[in-house]
């Protein structure tokens, strides 16, 4: 896998898209090196397998325009449920040597979602340790972001990405398994109700007005966010 300039982690496939899409597609377009990885495969999902949901991610990364995909196929419901589990994310960050990682937010009502949380801030700042025992040299990305998959608070900053959210729902359209499922043993679901889909663009639709675009895509950081001065934009 290359270096990328942000790196995107989700629990399980489709999580990176419902929080993110967008900002990852506008950096993709402006020739930002992206990179995403899922935790998991989401074995433990109500539809789909694991091939169709392999198969999906893979297509949105196309759409979002996204270097690569990996999946560290760490267990559905147990993630963190062993010490190697931080040793692998430590050893992917510092094989690609991300500028920034965004992470999802720590609460949220999927319990995956927050234990992702904990174990990959857990892993970048182990990552950062030349003498944690994982493969590689020691790296620190610049910054660590978290969005949001289901739970929301006001964000530390939010991403203007009106422009872009037509790839957004293109690539959430990607994963039909989880939003469109067909078949006899295919069952509703949150994720398959048409209001969740309405709840995803009216967060983001909210997060826009609060900046004066149409959409936006919202943000938490833990360290301040560093300015060279106070005006906005370059200087004049």
């Amino acid at each position: 896998m290359d270096a990328v300039d942000v790196l995107a982690f989700g629990p399980h496939p489709d999580d990176i898209e419902i929080g993110m899409g967008a900002t990852l597609a506008k950096h993709a377009a402006s020739g930002h090196r992206v990179g995403l990885c899922d935790l998991t495969a989401g074995e433990m999902g109500s539809n789909g397998t694991v091939e169709e949901r392999l198969a999906e991610a893979d297509a949105a990364r196309a759409v979002l325009g996204a270097l690569w995909r990996t999946n560290l196929r760490l267990p559905d419901r147990a993630i963190g449920s062993a010490p190697s589990h931080v040793r692998q994310v430590v050893e992917l960050v510092r094989r690609v040597r991300p500028r920034v990682v965004a992470i999802p937010y720590w609460t949220d009502r999927h319990p995956d979602h927050g234990t992702a949380s904990h174990l990959l801030t857990e892993a970048v700042f182990n990552a950062g340790l030349r003498r944690f025992p994982a493969d590689g040299d020691a790296w620190k990305p610049e910054q660590s972001c978290y969005y949001f998959i289901n739970d929301s608070v006001a964000p530390s900053f939010v991403v203007d990405v009106s422009a872009h959210y037509d790839t957004k729902r293109r690539a959430l359209a990607c994963h039909a398994s989880q939003f469109r499922p067909s078949g006899a043993d295919a069952v509703q679901t949150r994720l398959t109700s048409a209001r969740f889909n309405q709840l995803i663009e009216s967060r983001d639709a909210q997060f826009g007005a609060l900046a004066g675009f149409a959409f936006a895509e919202g943000f938490l950081v833990r360290s301040p966010v560093v300015r060279t001065d106070l005006l906005p934009g370059d200087p004049r």
